[in-house]
């Protein structure tokens, strides 16, 4: 039986689980999804589940709730929820616990929530349904636990439909639903992934906030390593459906002893570190498929630097090194004392050189470029109101030099997208326009030359929207190749093959469908058809948001080198501060259309910076629990593009505006000017650069 470590004092114990192993049942044979898997929960606690895609996180935590779906059975192992067994009981009890003792917040809230019915009947039908109150009382229970969530307007909220709230504020309500019947265990699977940075800080905060609050016992499933560090008190590793180490967040990120682990937390960029003086390594190989893991040898050998004869020969059990943190491994203890010695020696950190810029050759210049959306206002019903416009980009100027990378930041609806879409012709330019290689960018894409489209390719955010299921990936690498004429006829294939090998995936990976592809292995394929035509300028719009931190490391470290080889020209759109930081020469914050500071990257992350771009570098997750931040959370949402604000954009939201005389009204009648601080970055801002100088750093290790 899998050694359990305790960590509550006797009475606070809310879940504890032990050797829990999990079978789905399929047409050639059971697969084993989850094995070996125990820890306990206390009340006021969070744990931590960590690991990448297919490791079995979210099985756990679906386990725990006896909703393993009709092909699914626990094979082995105990949950016992308030000192009661959880595995046999009947299905009338487990209705009883979930969502009353019991609740849970998926990734995606829209699968949550109805559509069709309005959220406040939704909300309290969690509380007439578990308890005996009447409809009112539950409303009111509702609209103070919305208020609880600080969501604004509570009461309005509460008549509003799924599709009249944001991203974030859906999630705040799935939060809400699940804590209405005060349960003594939350468990929360992957709750911030697709949200802003600003509004994940948010979340976070809320996280924190709800175990204080309710004293709930909380299971927090991330694969975001700086999340999991900043919300969890301890945290477990799994790998292929096996929990691999265990122990307090600070004993995991400190000295990681676990392979595994390590790989994981070399994965990720760290906030400041840049791509000239550092380079991540990312896990070789992938995380093997539930039926290919074999029991007979340590299920992470095939991955492993320190791997042995021993480890493939024998399956290791728990080692426990130091107090409440063990590892499944052979070598966690000279691993450990591995990185002891190295710590007892370290010398302090260089932050590595400069990179040497120069001014360099201007490659793409962008002019006062905007593109508007048609918009007309309704009245009386019918759709005849005044005529108005998204301002979706306004009057945006920017200059990129060539085998340079630009970053782009700001939250969902700033217009990151719009803007690379305007400039490679996917969307019509509206006013302004630009210059790339002599061609002119507010062109349409129907008159463009065939040499001006070949220049300049994209890579977008979903390669699954991008790949067409029904063609191999040979022939859709192989078209851009052919339509523009860049080998003779007879060396189409070739040069597929050679593409496919420069993004480091065999020739074999000509003939297989993209159904066929992991995340990270499709997004190659995107990289790999935007190379095709050999182009001097790629567009990368949130290329690694949607993948695991090993296969993020892989593809940044593959745009890395093919910058240095090809000398090719980026521009790369992200929401992380620190993977735009890591791979970027210059970044462009841009908020509600606009942009409010340019400059070299190595500038922008420290004082003087815009109010919004200090706010950003706030909210980042650090995935280094003894960093220390200072908190800055903006309040309200990006006001409408439709109307925006008068004078600065940003006032609306500004903490900083106090800074300025008569609490800044200056900002609300006068567009502001742009600064250029000593650091080398331009700042638009009414504040003097003098006086944003004098703010703290937000990052203190």
């Amino acid at each position: 039986m899998t050694e359990s470590i305790n960590t509550c004092e006797v009475g606070e114990t809310v879940l504890e689980v032990e050797d829990l192993a999990v079978v789905y049942e399929t047409r050639k044979a059971d697969v084993n999804a989850v094995r070996g898997v125990s820890f306990d929960v206390c009340r006021g606690e969070t744990v931590g589940i960590v690991g990448e895609s297919g490791c079995g996180k979210s099985t756990v935590a679906l386990g725990l709730v006896g909703s393993l779906g009709n092909n699914g059975r626990y094979a082995g192992g105990s949950i016992r929820f308030q000192g009661r067994e959880m595995i046999g009981r009947p299905y009338k009890e487990l209705q009883e616990i979930r969502g009353n003792h019991i609740s849970m917040v998926f990734q995606d809230p829209t699968r949550a929530l109805n559509p069709s019915i309005r959220l406040g009947t939704q909300l309290t039908e969690v509380l007439t349904h578990h308890r005996e109150i009447s409809r009112d009382e539950a409303w009111g229970k509702s609209v103070e636990m919305l208020k609880r969530v600080q969501l604004p307007d509570a009461g309005q909220i509460m008549n509003r439909y799924l599709h009249q709230i944001s991203g974030g504020q859906q999630q705040r309500i799935v939060i809400a639903m699940a804590l209405l019947n005060n349960p003594s265990l939350l468990i929360m699977d992957e709750p911030t992934t697709a949200l802003d940075v600003t509004v994940e800080a948010q979340v976070l905060d809320l996280v924190g906030d709800l175990k204080r609050d309710f004293n709930a016992g909380i299971i927090f499933i991330s694969h975001n390593l700086g999340v999991v560090a900043q919300v969890c008190d301890y945290i477990t590793i799994m790998y292929a459906g096996v929990m691999v180490e265990k122990g307090p967040v600070e004993k995991i990120f400190s000295r990681p002893l676990h392979p595994y682990t390590r790989g994981l937390l070399n994965c990720v960029p760290k906030l400041g570190s840049v791509k000239e003086s550092s380079r991540l390594v990312p896990i070789r190989g992938h995380v093997p498929a539930p039926g290919e893991v074999s029991k007979d040898c340590c299920i992470f050998e095939a991955r492993c630097d320190f791997a042995t004869g021993k480890c493939s020969a024998s399956h290791p059990e728990f080692m426990e090194v130091e107090s409440d943190h063990i590892a499944r491994c052979f070598y966690a203890d000279k691993i450990y004392k591995k990185k002891m010695d190295a710590a007892a020696g370290k010398k302090p950190a260089a932050t590595g050189p400069k990179s040497k810029r120069g001014k360099g050759e201007i490659f793409l210049s962008i002019e006062k470029l905007k593109v508007y959306y048609p918009y007309r206002s309704a009245s009386n019903g019918i759709g005849l109101g005044k005529k108005k416009s998204v301002k979706a980009v306004d009057d945006v100027t920017l200059k990129t030099i060539k085998g340079k990378t630009l970053g782009i930041v700001g939250e969902s609806g700033c217009g990151k997208s719009t803007l690379v879409k305007g400039v490679i012709g996917l969307e019509d330019v509206t006013d302004g326009g630009g210059d790339f290689m002599g061609f002119d960018i507010s062109l349409p894409l129907s008159d463009r030359d065939i040499e001006f489209i070949r220049e300049m390719q994209m890579v977008f955010q979903s390669p699954d929207s991008t790949l067409n299921p029904s063609y191999v990936v040979g022939k859709q690498i192989a078209r851009p190749v052919r339509r523009f004429n860049i080998v003779p006829k007879g060396q189409t294939t070739g040069e597929v093959m050679r593409l496919l090998r420069s993004v480091q995936l065999d020739e074999y990976y000509y003939n297989r469908f993209p159904r066929q592809l992991s995340g990270g292995e499709k997004q190659r394929v995107g990289i790999a058809r935007a190379l095709a035509s050999r182009p001097d300028l790629i567009l990368l719009d949130e290329p690694l948001s949607a993948l695991d931190v090993s296969v993020q490391a892989s593809v940044i470290n593959l745009l890395i080198e093919l910058q240095k080889h090809r000398k090719t020209t980026m521009i790369f759109i992200a929401h992380d501060l620190s993977v735009v930081r890591f791979l970027s020469d210059d970044v462009a914050v841009m908020y509600l259309g606009q942009i409010v500071e340019r400059g070299p990257s190595e500038s922008i992350y420290m004082p003087p910076y815009h109010p919004y771009t200090e706010a950003l570098l706030s909210a980042v997750p650090i995935a280094d629990p003894t960093v220390k931040k200072r908190q800055i959370r903006l309040e309200g949402t990006v006001p409408s593009a439709i109307d925006p604000p008068k004078g600065c954009r940003f006032h609306t939201r500004c903490p900083r505006r106090g800074m300025l005389p008569n609490d800044g009204k200056i900002c609300e009648v006068e567009d502001p000017p742009w600064q250029r601080s000593k650091r080398g970055n331009w700042i638009l801002c009414h504040i003097p650069t003098e006086e944003l100088s004098k703010v703290d750093p937000i990052v203190h290790a």
